[in-house]
């Protein structure tokens, strides 16, 4: 990924807790010579010094079987976006967009049915279990389970890189900058309203 020196995230515990917090990711691999990807709630695990994505595909998603074949696995994480008018600049220049991103680089393998199972439960724990009536392995049809998890493919990627950029106008000027966070609450889309509350987290 292009990431010019002002926008460069380089701590890792930082990256992690991004991809934590939007951990729906677009997994990219090649089929055929040509580019396929696919959009999957992903968790990301600590083995040891190691970190690893878990995830699983539907069966009849051709995907899974390049998982292995691929000498290198990508999956991109995005976060909040929004495009900036340069008429929230004290001088002229043109728009641009901001935004939040990650590149995780790593190698995949297949999981067993018992791995895939316990790394579903983790899941379904992590997103269920705050709830009133949470939804959790242990809660549904041994006999409907079974029959489900026929229909689905896990597996789990070794990071070997990760990269990281938050573009949030770092460049500007301290006056563009709040500019720039006024302008975007007076939008009308959400994520405007998003990218503002980070800029503001992270002022320089």
């Amino acid at each position: 990924m292009y990431i010019p020196k002002y926008y460069k995230v380089n701590d890792p515990e930082e990256i992690r807790e991004f991809i934590q917090a939007n951990a729906f990711g677009t997994l990219i691999t090649t089929r055929k010579d040509r580019p396929i990807a696919t959009h999957l709630p992903l968790q990301l695990k600590k083995e040891g010094e190691d970190y690893y994505l878990t995830g699983h595909f539907a069966y009849g998603n051709p995907q899974w079987r390049t998982i292995e074949e691929a000498n290198e696995v990508l999956v991109t994480f995005q976060g909040p976006h929004a495009y900036v008018s340069s008429s929230w600049y004290e001088q002229k220049n043109v728009p641009t967009w901001n935004y939040q991103s990650a590149h995780v680089y790593g190698t995949g393998r297949l999981l067993s049915k018992d791995e895939l199972r316990q790394d579903l439960v983790t899941l379904l724990k992590t997103y269920e279990q705050h709830r009133d009536e949470p939804v959790l392995w242990d809660t549904l049809p041994k006999e409907m389970l079974e029959q489900e998890i026929k229909g689905i493919v896990g597996f789990k990627l070794k990071i070997t890189e990760i990269q990281a950029a938050y573009k949030l106008s770092q460049n500007r000027t301290a006056k563009d900058y709040q500019n720039v966070i006024d302008g975007l609450r007076q939008e009308d889309h959400p994520a405007s309203h998003e990218v503002a509350d980070v800029m503001d987290k992270r002022r320089p």
